[in-house]
């Protein structure tokens, strides 16, 4: 790595820069732009990202006071906040929402091979939302409640790594389940999801593409035992069961047998009633994969108390859904880089370690060299005893 690069350029220098600027030619991104251009753009929300700018004036203030480096960071000028919010919201979002794609299956590719914790060949995922309150008189374009407005991340998240391979941005009024309709299955893979997402013709949609599902039965669900499979219940599982349902509804919308798994939780004392149309992988795993899917409820908390999506730098949507697009494309890009560079590190610390080192010209592993660092204290020493008696 060369030396002679900020860290940040070289953080930058794992983006592949030339299909952004594919991107950016196809959205006519950088048409007559004079001054900021998309790539510098996107280095400027990605610097806010990782080193947790609060505003627009924020970025400007702190960039001003490292304008001896800002060539080497790979900006060609002084950065205004006025000219930055005006490529917020002029700059096609979709730019940004493309490259976080490409981005994700990189990364998808570096963790295809991450254990579960239990033995699963197929590819699962975790399928939820998480809301991003807003201010209704400033955010008019996303409307939640009466008096308040909102945007919902949808996100499906690879179990293997924790990658989000799938991201939907819209407004708080969506529900969870119609985000299945833009979904596309993959064959063989499961998805895993909560009760908000039981919707049975979409759910056989779902199966008829030859994809799994597991998800939890609600307490009005009526359908009959077809067959009953022998259990242990000293593991937890107090029942399985394949069964048909009832409801005219419901039956016409998933005629096809499905499989019923009761588990009773030995900690919580909880009892949950798991269904899937998987008929193959023993009742446990189907229950270990379901306590997985608390790493999509992890991944929402774990990127909004460490990337800047509960406050934004525009108002306008698209300055919104570039800036969730930009913060998705750092948190890949620290997870590909973590995984290249064999950093023993979390994310949590990379981020932290990152936030306070961009400006320095050392290579990226020297960087967490020091976290095995002892202060040795010297016996000859010239500083005074503040409390000596």
């Amino acid at each position: 790595m060369n030396t002679g690069k900020t860290l940040f350029a070289q953080l930058m220098d794992f983006l592949p820069w030339t299909t952004f600027t594919r991107l950016v030619n196809r959205y006519g991104g950088d048409r007559y732009v004079k001054s900021l251009t998309c790539a510098e753009q996107f280095r400027i929300m990605a610097f806010a990202q990782l080193t947790y700018r609060e505003s627009l004036r924020d970025i400007e203030v702190c960039l001003s006071a490292q304008s001896a480096k800002l060539y080497h960071m790979g900006f060609r000028q002084e950065i205004k906040r006025s000219t930055l919010a005006d490529a917020n919201e002029l700059r096609d979002w979709r730019i940004h929402a493309e490259f976080a794609q490409r981005l994700i299956v990189q990364a998808r590719k570096l963790y295809i091979g991450e254990s579960l914790g239990f033995e699963l060949e197929n590819t699962a995922y975790a399928l939820d939302s998480t809301t991003i309150d807003l201010c209704l008189s400033v955010f008019p374009w996303a409307p939640f409640r009466t008096t308040k407005a909102a945007v919902k991340m949808h996100t499906l998240l690879d179990l293997r790594g924790n990658i989000p391979s799938f991201i939907h941005i819209s407004d708080g009024k969506l529900h969870d389940v119609n985000v299945l309709d833009v979904l596309v299955p993959e064959a063989g893979a499961i998805y895993v999801m909560d009760r908000g997402y039981l919707d049975f013709e979409r759910l056989h949609a779902m199966h008829l593409a030859q994809a799994f599902f597991v998800t939890r039965a609600k307490s009005n669900m009526d359908g009959r035992r077809v067959y009953s499979a022998t259990t242990n219940r000293g593991s937890g599982i107090i029942c399985d069961q394949t069964i048909a349902l009832n409801g005219y509804y419901s039956h016409r919308d998933y005629p096809a047998h499905l499989r019923r798994i009761r588990f009773k939780d030995a900690e919580s004392g909880k009892t949950l009633v798991f269904l899937t149309n998987n008929f193959t992988l023993p009742a446990a795993t189907i229950c270990a994969l379901y306590k997985a899917r608390w790493q999509v409820e992890l991944f929402f908390k774990w990127i909004k108390q460490h990337l800047r999506i509960k406050k934004f730098y525009g108002t306008s949507e698209n300055a919104v859904k570039s800036q969730i697009w930009i913060a998705v494309s750092v948190y890949v890009l620290v997870a590909i880089i973590k995984k290249r560079l064999n950093l023993d590190a979390s994310l949590y610390t990379l981020l932290q370690i990152f936030s306070l080192t961009l400006f320095e010209k050392m290579p990226i592993q020297q960087a967490f060299a020091g976290s095995d660092y002892i202060f040795e204290q010297h016996s000859t020493s010239n500083q005074l005893n503040l409390f000596a008696f």
